[in-house]
């Protein structure tokens, strides 16, 4: 019982589910200065859990041989942990409890709610096999839960984006960031992509210069994380001590790995991959600090 439960959450990503509702969360602090309604809090949380855990379900279905042919052990379906048709059915039942849950939100982020895993779905079905688009639709994933949490405390009944704009600064970094772990992840996966025909940085371009790109995304990402701390548009990171310690441990490890990205020939991919969520994580803390400690 307890192999088949750490399958699931292996097979749905919960802690990515986790990370995006904290990000969900900065955003709606960000906007509304204060914690949200509760009732609003629970139904943004479900919304992108469901959604998030649903979508990489319906990627592992998909993904199954290729993964297979890239040894991703690391995945339940390759291990035969759970059955394809197990995955599938929980696509079937969370997708909808998550568009479901955005509706009651406001009419905003249902909108964004709806068309971000429509999108979702098209990515796991065709997408994928286009890289070079796919993987700026995953760092959008980690971008837009920033401005969905925004949007949540927003009233009315018209569809709007007005929100602060330390909210596109983030969403921006994230965006930055998670392309070039995408980029990255294509080099980790380039022989078994190969193998499928997918259209990948690497195929085109070499493992080289795939690095280089990622460490241009990762040294832009930093070099944009200075920005609230010193322009006072900002708002609650301006000259916020606490978000610039927390930020700058973010920055370390980026720079790290973009360094090891330009510098070494071979790295181990696999590792800086989990190196660079890490990362990802402190750099939320460093935002959710900001906000609650000025």
């Amino acid at each position: 019982m307890v192999k088949k439960l750490k399958a699931i959450w292996e097979l749905m990503r919960l802690e990515h589910g986790v990370m995006i509702a904290i990000a969900v969360l900065i955003g709606s602090l960000i906007a509304a200065r204060t914690f949200p309604a509760f009732d609003k809090f629970i139904l943004t949380f479900f919304t992108v859990l469901f959604l998030e855990a649903s979508t990489f379900a319906l990627n592992d279905y998909y993904d199954l041989e290729i993964d297979k042919k890239n040894k991703r052990v690391d995945r339940p379906l390759v291990r035969g942990d759970i059955s394809k048709n197990t995955a599938l059915y929980l696509f079937f039942i969370l997708f909808p409890l998550g568009i479901a849950c955005s509706y009651f939100v406001n009419l905003t982020c249902f909108i964004i709610a709806l068309i971000t895993a429509l999108f979702a779905i098209l990515y796991d079905v065709a997408l994928k096999k286009i890289k070079l688009l796919g993987n700026f639709f995953i760092a959008y994933t980690m971008a837009i839960p920033f401005v969905f949490g925004a949007a949540s405390v927003l009233t009315g009944t018209t569809f709007v984006i007005d929100l602060p704009p330390a909210i596109f600064i983030i969403a921006l970094i994230a965006f930055l960031t998670g392309a070039g772990r995408e980029i990255m992840k294509d080099v980790m996966d380039f022989e078994g992509d190969k193998e499928e025909g997918v259209r990948s940085f690497p195929r085109y371009i070499g493992i080289r210069k795939s690095n280089m790109i990622s460490a241009f995304f990762y040294i832009i990402a930093i070099a944009l994380s200075f920005l609230p701390f010193f322009m006072s548009c900002y708002d609650v990171y301006y000259q916020n001590y606490y978000y610039f310690s927390f930020v700058m441990v973010t920055d370390t490890m980026l720079l790290s790995t973009s360094l090891q990205l330009i510098f070494k020939k071979q790295i181990n991919m696999r590792f800086y991959r989990k190196f660079t969520l890490v990362a990802i994580f402190f750099g939320l803390i460093a935002f959710l600090v900001g906000v609650f400690i000025r």
